[in-house]
């Protein structure tokens, strides 16, 4: 059963220029994208810096107002819903932030960032919150001792399991983790992966997890979507997208993932060219400037994304069923 659906969603923002501002075209960060996520999986969003993952995710919460399309979460359409059902439904759906220490305000105590969405929702004495703070602080491998410190007294791995904790306070069904480990040292995000699964196992949470280093992706995620420029360009099971990825930019992502073997290394190909700029994308598929296998087709014909297989879709022209 899916938890989240999101269909044909579209996030455009106006660009103006001149001495009156007057509107001179759109930059679309979400162009039509649409996918569901099952009831206790993770599933994952990988792509380049820029290409929409982290606007896509503030849409679902909508932290930021789609411009079109519909987000269905656990029956209700949350784009139908008004600013107090909204902030109920907040309840069962939160975030992880990219920054831990960025999302923390710096001026406030570990046990208060960690309250705060109790204070907020009402819910609790005010000792059952400090016992269900210190709970949370165990559950993520903190020490109820630290309550009283400040962001800046923790390391970054520990400021994340702050927010982390923060995500759990009111028992979400739904987390959308914005790449919570890519400020982190390799080692201290191993340990954030194992927590968020642990977590995933005991609490029966569903994810949406956003990132753009694959090996974190295949680590941790059951599904998996690759963004280009707006759009969902590949979308399969985990296991199939890394054993056999169709998609020329899906095999250049995976081509661009550091390897320890030198002679492999040097047979890379590594994809070439900078993101084109969604203000004025290219015509026909947007990834034909940089593809190495692109057609007259590919510049005049933008592909669809379609079924080619048991739950996975591509969108590509050279792709056959």
């Amino acid at each position: 059963m899916s938890l989240l659906e999101v269909k044909n969603l579209i996030k455009s923002y106006p660009v103006r220029r001149g001495v009156f501002s007057r509107i001179s075209g759109f930059l679309t960060a979400v162009d039509d994208v649409s996918f569901f996520i099952n009831e206790g999986e993770s599933f994952g969003l990988v792509g380049e810096s820029g290409c929409g993952k982290t606007t896509l995710g503030r849409c679902v919460l909508r932290l930021i107002e789609p411009t079109s399309g519909e987000i269905h979460f656990d029956g209700d359409n949350l784009l139908q819903l008004s600013g107090k059902e909204m902030r109920l439904r907040r309840r069962k759906i939160q975030m992880i932030f990219q920054d831990p220490y960025g999302s923390l305000n710096p001026r406030m105590r570990a046990s208060t960032i960690i309250e705060e969405p109790l204070l907020i929702h009402k819910i609790g004495t005010k000792e059952e919150r400090r016992a269900r703070v210190s709970g949370l602080m165990e559950m993520v491998g903190l020490d109820p001792a630290y309550r009283n410190r400040y962001p800046h007294e923790f390391s970054g791995g520990q400021r994340q399991r702050i927010g982390i904790a923060r995500a759990l306070a009111l028992n979400p069904k739904l987390i959308v983790a914005d790449e919570p480990v890519s400020s982190l040292d390799v080692s201290v995000q191993a340990q954030i992966i194992n927590l968020l699964k642990d977590l995933q196992h005991q609490l029966q949470l569903t994810f949406l997890f956003i990132a753009h280093d694959l090996s974190v992706v295949q680590h941790f995620c059951d599904r998996v979507a690759v963004m280009y420029l707006g759009k969902i360009v590949e979308s399969a099971p985990g296991d199939a997208i890394f054993a056999r990825p169709l998609h020329p930019y899906t095999i250049s992502l995976l081509n661009s993932v550091p390897v320890t073997d030198p002679a492999e290394r040097r047979k890379r190909d590594v994809l070439k060219g900078e993101v084109p700029s969604p203000v004025r994308p290219p015509s026909g598929c947007h990834f034909h400037p940089r593809c190495p296998l692109a057609v007259e087709r590919c510049r005049q014909e933008r592909p669809a994304l379609r079924n080619i297989a048991k739950e996975r879709q591509v969108a590509c022209h050279l792709v056959d069923e």
